[in-house]
């Protein structure tokens, strides 16, 4: 792709921060398409905040580049600024200022005035469920409410490329879904960039997954295609009635098969993991092990590995 792709909202090439001996962000370079929900991953001390810090124009890069539909940020700063609605972790609030006061503050900042700042706080009370609260002073609003004050103030200019840092931080699980919800719908008019360490919302809500570690790429794909590369063999889960060590060496028979283990059984059911030192899916053959020995079978499903397995594989997590 070139650096002028109309296809990308976000270039970011050889992008480099260091902080004296301290390379914080390493060698970075991926794009980011318009309409794409980009899930940015990594564990604490990554470089994660210190990336978007130099997308959002806070910090200057060491060297490399960052363009924004097509403007680089080092000569077209404030126009990038434009473009860009940011949730950074820390959610920037005036405590003393009612919500409204607050949006409306935001608002004039961002160059909007009369009907067209009424509009977008209109806009934002609805979205973010916030009509109940224009009155109330924002230090009195608990957590999950400062956080959609934070969400209204990163969309009230109606932005290109939104950045949210954790914005699932302090929600309950209804206001989750509301933002998950929020965030897909987004994604279809906006390009969106989202940080979290809730591995299962971003599984659910990203379209591509980039992961980096001590500064660097360590993996970038789609949930499935992260989920897929990682997985060193299959496993399966089964219910079946039979005795215990005629189903264990029955199945252990089966080609494919690596491992089984079988948990306490009750009126003659047994709860069974079988483990594969493949990808290949023998779900097939398991079952025909099953009828040919006359066993009955209540369940058998094929377990998929998680992001959050994944995260812990590529990150160290684990050790």
């Amino acid at each position: 792709m070139t650096q002028n792709d109309s296809r990308l909202m976000l270039e970011v090439r050889g992008l480099n921060k260091r902080f004296g001996q301290v390379h914080a962000v390493n060698d970075l370079d991926f794009e980011v398409r318009r309409g794409e929900v980009f899930g940015f991953l990594g564990p604490n001390g990554a470089g994660k905040s210190t990336t978007m810090r130099m997308i959002t124009c806070f910090i200057p890069p060491t060297s490399g580049s960052v363009r924004v539909d097509g403007m680089d940020t080092a000569g077209h700063d404030l126009a990038v600024r434009r473009k860009i609605g940011y949730l950074p972790e820390s959610t920037p609030l005036y405590s003393d200022m009612t919500v409204s006061e607050y949006l409306a503050f935001v608002g004039r900042v961002r160059g909007l005035s009369g009907q067209q700042l009424k509009g977008r706080m209109d806009a934002m009370f609805s979205v973010c469920a916030l009509t109940k609260m224009a009155g109330r002073q924002i230090g009195k609003l608990s957590k999950g409410y400062k956080q959609r004050v934070g969400l209204a103030q990163a969309m009230i200019h109606d932005p290109d490329l939104l950045i949210l840092d954790e914005p699932m931080s302090g929600l309950d699980p209804n206001q989750i879904i509301e933002i998950r919800n929020l965030i897909k719908k987004m994604g279809e008019e906006k390009t969106v960039i989202y940080c979290s360490h809730i591995l299962s919302e971003v599984a659910a809500t990203c379209d591509r997954i980039l992961i980096i570690k001590d500064g660097r790429i360590v993996a970038t794909g789609t949930p499935d295609e992260l989920t897929a590369g990682h997985r060193s063999g299959s496993q399966y889960t089964l219910r079946a009635k039979g005795d215990k060590a005629a189903l264990k060496s029955g199945l252990e028979a089966v080609n494919g098969v690596s491992s089984v283990t079988a948990g306490d059984g009750q009126d003659g059911w047994f709860d069974l993991r079988i483990s594969t030192g493949s990808k290949g899916d023998i779900g097939e053959e398991i079952f025909s092990c099953i009828v040919k020995n006359g066993w009955s079978l209540s369940e058998l499903r094929r377990d998929h590995t998680s992001l959050e397995e994944v995260f812990t594989q590529l990150t160290g997590g684990g050790k």
